[in-house]
């Protein structure tokens, strides 16, 4: 086997390998990496078996063959190497790398023994795969990190009509987001981890699904992806979303955000990062007091609803969080001091953030 591959191709794949591919395992066959070089190119693959990833590498090749290598190792090499091309060929149970005048020599390990990937060939669905990516990357931050009930530690997508929705949700806030798809799918569950990993590899183009027993199949022009899936009924959270809103609040999202965190620096850590906000006239005001003192900001808002004044307490870092996939207008709907708020961005992009109040 002889490859001639760019560094750049070859580490842009490896990078993406590297965040599945652990480091230590009892089984040491899944810390490598699977190469397959084909007339086509390469084929990088690995697995933690939670998460299937297969990557295609233009390059190219003489001699096709598959080999097994230690994977963070081989990255690690090929990150090290000088010049802009890489040249790997098989010598017996060696993997040598070479570029201009360096030259490594891995051992490699038993192709025969590796578990096998398999990725299937027919989609069942297809989606905008960058509308997926920020989809899901919009709510990530509402999966519970917690070891119990754990459907919380995924995000759920589901398909209606004429869209598709993701949802995640720790108990405490949901955040969902609607894109359009005009393909019918399965409602199913994906471990937040798995989607972190997921979010990296899709960019552009067409993401396939295809719906297998326990498990859903990503493939793009360049990747293929197996993701194990969560088991259990994810909760109704359209209950918890308001129905009456009462007053609602229209600002710059990131003059709220910079006014939370300026704010919040004096919250009680002890008391779920309390901060009020006081809405009257036309104005915000946010409070905090902790063991070291207490601080508030005055903001200039557009408000608008039956009720003229209203008083309630969040969650600082939910707040900061509900933001951060906001651009441009915000709007704040509130239902009332004790009832869940909604946080949403003014251009109907699809994203919502569902937070419970704290008692005032």
């Amino acid at each position: 086997m002889h490859v001639q591959v760019t560094k750049r191709t070859l580490s842009e794949a490896l990078g993406l390998l590297e965040r599945v591919v652990p480091t230590r395992s009892t089984n040491p066959l899944l810390t490598m990496l699977r190469l397959d070089a084909s007339e086509a190119g390469l084929t990088l693959s690995g697995t933690n078996l939670e998460v299937d990833l297969a990557c295609f590498a233009p390059a190219e090749v003489h001699h096709p063959q598959s080999l097994v290598v230690p994977a963070h190792l081989f990255a690690q090499v090929v990150r090290n190497m000088n010049g802009e091309l890489i040249e790997l060929s098989l010598e017996g149970t060696e993997l040598t790398v070479r570029a201009e005048g360096s030259d490594f020599k891995l051992q490699i390990g038993d192709l025969g023994a590796y578990p096998p990937l398999t990725f299937p060939q027919v989609a069942d669905a297809v989606v905008d795969a960058a509308a997926l990516a920020g989809a899901l990357g919009s709510v990530r931050y509402a999966a519970s990190n917690e070891a119990f009930q754990a459907v919380f530690r995924g995000i759920k997508l589901e398909h209606q009509a004429t869209f598709a929705r993701v949802v995640a949700s720790d108990g405490y806030r949901v955040a969902l987001c609607d894109f359009p798809t005009t393909e019918e799918g399965r409602t199913l569950i994906i471990p937040a981890r798995s989607v972190d990993e997921l979010v990296r590899v899709l960019r552009d183009g067409e993401a396939r699904f295809t719906y297998g027993d326990g498990q859903l199949s990503v493939t793009t022009s360049r990747i293929r992806m197996n993701l194990k899936l969560l088991d259990g009924e994810f909760p109704d959270y359209d209950r918890v979303i308001p129905k009456e809103i009462k007053l609602k609040v229209t600002l710059p999202a990131a003059m709220l955000k910079e006014a939370v965190g300026r704010v919040s620096v004096l919250a009680d850590r002890n008391a779920n990062n309390r901060i009020e906000f006081l809405v009257s006239g036309g104005k915000l005001r946010l409070a905090a007091e902790g063991e070291y003192g207490r601080a508030q900001d005055l903001l200039e808002v557009v408000q608008s609803g039956a009720v003229p004044t209203m008083s309630l307490a969040f969650n600082a870092r939910h707040v900061l969080d509900a933001l951060t996939p906001i651009q441009g207008e915000v709007e704040l709907l509130l239902s009332g001091p004790t009832s869940p708020a909604i946080l949403q961005p003014v251009d109907q992009s699809g994203y919502r953030s569902v937070m419970v109040t704290l008692r005032v």
